[in-house]
């Protein structure tokens, strides 16, 4: 059994109306079966987020002190510690009481190294990808000092445990148990002769170098700077590369920390998702 919960505080998206509705049914919940806990405490214990994996990526992104509650109202909810609504309190009663598992999940860290300087440092809980979404990159994967793949196709796709089941999946990559420390690589669309993902180990040295790619500026970035090859963390933030760029990743320092109630509810994830029988 693990500790009581007394402090929590919420994250959803503002524009999210199913999340705002559910925020106000907890909270008058809480009061009524929970009165100790604290709701909007600066530094909480826990993290209620109330939005699909998306969502719960931008929370554990912010977020790597709490231990992340995740309530499922997007569609997948891999990362959810309850994903029908109908299970939201039982499962939330749990937790608070007690009763549930912390799972530390690995955090990936990356820096772009442009002509000997860092230009950028960004993390992510489920996948790094450098790739040119409308056109070609070629990239050198270097892992511990060696180039065992020049990739000539859409990208490389870096995925820990916990994105396996995302991103990583679609580009033919394993799916691993969360709570295993490592790196996946993959290709994306490579025009060469398809090679297989590589697991390596969490410390291992992963260097990737672009190499050459066709510039045309069909990308624009939140700044209004034209791209071609981005660097994209989880999905969400973005930062144009350029050739001759080296994106050094690793695992970082940082871990998030998830809340499961239920046994070998990673297992019962892939039944239900994928109809394993």
């Amino acid at each position: 059994m693990a500790r009581q919960i007394k402090t929590i505080n919420f994250f959803h998206r503002q524009e999210d109306p199913r999340a705002i509705q559910w925020k106000k049914k907890i909270s008058g919940w809480l009061k009524t079966n929970l009165p100790k806990v604290r709701i909007g405490v600066k530094s909480p214990e826990s993290i209620l987020v109330l939005g699909g994996d998306g969502t719960i990526l931008e929370a554990a992104r912010k977020h790597q002190k709490p231990i992340i509650f995740g309530l499922n109202l997007g569609r997948v909810g891999f990362l959810a510690s309850a994903r029908e609504p109908k299970k939201f309190l039982p499962a939330l009663k749990e937790f608070l009481r007690g009763n549930y598992r912390p799972v530390a999940r690995m955090i990936l860290s990356a820096e772009v190294i442009r002509k000997g300087k860092k230009v950028f440092s960004t993390i992510a809980l489920n996948d790094l990808a450098a790739e040119n979404p409308l056109g070609l990159v070629e990239i050198a994967v270097n892992i511990e000092g060696e180039v065992v793949q020049n990739v000539h196709g859409t990208g490389i796709l870096v995925a820990t445990p916990t994105g396996s089941t995302a991103y990583n999946l679609s580009a033919h990559g394993p799916i691993i148990e969360p709570d295993i420390q490592a790196m996946i690589v993959s290709e994306i669309l490579d025009h060469n002769l398809p090679t297989p993902s590589i697991v390596v180990r969490p410390e291992t040295k992963l260097h990737l170098e672009i190499t050459n790619f066709r510039k045309r500026g069909l990308l624009l970035t939140k700044d209004k700077k034209a791209a071609d090859v981005l660097l994209i963390s989880d999905g969400e933030a973005a930062f144009p590369l350029e050739i001759g760029d080296i994106v050094k990743i690793g695992r970082s320092p940082k871990m998030v920390t998830l809340a499961e109630v239920e046994k070998n509810y990673f297992f019962k994830s892939l039944r239900e998702k994928f109809l394993f029988r």
